[in-house]
């Protein structure tokens, strides 16, 4: 019964547990360009690019604030670089280490994941 009672109420209270943060390093999936959430920011910041040096410091995401319709989901800006402006943007913690930028123009939907990292690789 113990173990019964423990295993649910782990259950129930793994939400908070479970609920995510963008803070920290990502890599852009398949490509050398990383980007930095920090605490209590409402921007991403391109930390290295390696096709681009002259990139960092630019911010690719901003006005970032807490979707109020999903868990481990956002709302913000995010730069769109075959456009050359920013367009409202979807930012989803599909697992721990795993982000999605989902961006929609008209009728396309692009979708670009990002892989956290614990630091940015040597040059």
């Amino acid at each position: 019964m113990f173990r019964y009672v423990l295993f649910t109420l782990l259950l129930v209270f793994s939400g908070g547990v479970l609920a995510g943060t963008l803070e920290g390093l990502w890599q852009k999936q398949g490509e050398a360009v990383w980007i930095e959430f920090t605490a209590n920011s409402t921007t991403g910041v391109v930390v290295r690019n390696d096709k681009k040096p002259e990139a960092v410091g630019f911010e690719v995401v901003r006005d970032l604030e807490v979707s109020q319709s999903e868990d481990n989901s956002w709302k913000a800006d995010v730069f769109a670089a075959p456009l050359g402006e920013y367009k409202p943007a979807e930012i989803m913690l599909l697992e721990a280490n795993t982000m999605r930028f989902r961006v929609k123009v008209g009728f396309m939907r692009r979708s670009v994941d990002w892989l956290r990292v614990s630091a940015l690789p040597d040059e």
